[in-house]
């Protein structure tokens, strides 16, 4: 007999055409999770913007409540006293130049690369390796600066950068499928408010068009946008 796959079941058990509140959605994503190993909760969230506009295009980062449920691995690229800081706050890997040969290794898996404006003459040389990944550091989204420690421990906590693609899509993910229901809507609602707070001037009409929430091997359950906005 063929094996029915996660998403099949799911869909065979809900209305993947229905809107459901953002309470209902965990519940079914609880429901139907694998058993054998811990899943990521995903969002993908349709805004009305031109991606082709430069101006429209959105760029982000905001702390999560509840983090994201995993160890978050920093890179720091700075000098002088700001080493020391770095490392005592938790960062995995700080340096100058010695640490970019490092980086070059495609083997190394890091989530944050934050760099000190001093530092940016070596990190602009990564821009082949760091920017495929999306790792590349930007002042929009905190990775560029002068305050080391507030960057570290902020993107220990939790703090996780999101924009959209070139249809006009932010993926992210908001935490774990073991969170407490109450901690997933509680961490979407923090990504929602700063989404919003973050709308392009230029944009007319409704600016949250859709929203899906998913985890690792599901597939995506609508949201209901007058439960939530």
């Amino acid at each position: 007999m063929k094996k029915i796959t996660k998403k099949k079941e799911i869909k065979n058990k809900i209305n993947l055409n229905k809107e459901y509140s953002l309470e209902e959605a965990i519940e079914i994503l609880k429901k139907y999770q694998k058993k054998n190993f811990i899943e990521s909760v995903d969002i993908s969230i349709h805004v009305n913007i031109d991606p082709k506009k430069t101006e429209q295009n959105i760029r982000g980062t905001t702390v999560l409540p509840h983090g994201l449920g995993k160890k978050i691995k920093i890179v720091v690229f700075t000098q002088g006293s700001n080493i020391q800081i770095a490392k005592e706050n938790g960062a995995d890997l700080v340096g100058g130049i010695e640490i970019a040969e490092i980086l070059k290794n495609k083997k190394n898996k890091y989530d944050v690369v934050i760099a000190s404006p001093d530092t940016m003459h070596i990190v602009s040389t990564l821009g082949p390796i760091l920017g495929p990944k999306g790792l590349m550091p930007n002042p929009k989204t905190g990775t560029i600066t002068e305050n080391i420690e507030s960057a570290v421990k902020k993107f220990k906590k939790g703090n996780i950068r999101y924009k959209n693609d070139k249809y006009g899509i932010i993926h992210t993910s908001i935490g774990k499928i073991n969170f407490q229901k109450n901690y997933i809507q509680e961490n979407f609602t923090a990504l929602m408010y700063d989404i919003k707070k973050n709308k392009p001037t230029t944009t007319k009409g409704q600016f949250i068009q859709k929203i899906f929430l998913s985890t690792t091997m599901g597939c995506g359950i609508m949201i209901a946008l007058n439960s939530i906005l």
